[in-house]
């Protein structure tokens, strides 16, 4: 019968230990410790294989990116719009900057005209918007559907490519056509 079996020793990359040593080189020991014992020498690693010919693909087939995968930055959080200002667009002492109704538009001729007014209030110095999307009538047909774009603007407004514009957005006033168009903020041009 043998003895309790040891873990096998991993043996550290030559990156590993590169980065070993950088961080060595950067600590400062507390008071009364010894410095940080550089690593022992470890037989050469094996060169790795050159990098194989690209293979063959497909015509129109896409190519599978290779290496490390780019971090995308974090998108930028949506924040509720500010108690006062909300007061004041309700009681009327404050109004918004633009207006665009999409009542009518498809959900394709939409979702450009959005983008679109969106960028030139934004590049106009506009930091509040209204944008109208109707509250979806009944139309002819009784099995369509209703408010597509109302459930749609929302969904718009959170994608990636709106967030770095668009700071929050909520209901509008009655006044300003209530559940059926949405306070949109944009942030700033230098934020």
């Amino acid at each position: 019968m043998t003895g309790p079996r040891r873990p096998r020793e991993r043996r550290l990359t030559a990156e590993e230990r590169r980065l070993w040593a950088e961080i060595a080189r950067l600590v400062t020991p507390l008071p009364g410790r010894p410095e940080p014992e550089p690593l022992p020498a470890q037989a050469a690693a094996p060169a790795e294989p050159p990098p194989s010919p690209p293979e063959p693909r497909a015509p129109g087939a896409r190519a599978v990116p290779r290496g490390p995968v780019p971090v995308r930055p974090a998108l930028p959080p949506l924040a509720p719009m500010e108690r006062r200002v909300r007061t004041a667009l309700r009681r009327g002492s404050r109004a918004v900057d633009a207006a665009i109704d999409l009542h009518g538009l498809r959900q394709a001729e939409a979702h450009a005209a959005l983008i679109g007014f969106l960028h030139r209030s934004r590049s106009a110095g506009h930091t509040l918007v209204l944008v109208v999307t109707g509250k979806g009538g009944a139309g002819d047909d009784a099995f369509a559907e209703r408010g597509v774009l109302r459930r749609s603007v929302p969904h718009w407004l959170r994608l990636p490519d709106l967030r770095p514009l668009v700071l929050g957005f909520e209901e509008a006033a009655h006044h300003h056509g209530g559940s059926g168009a949405l306070y949109v903020r944009l942030r700033r041009r230098g934020a």
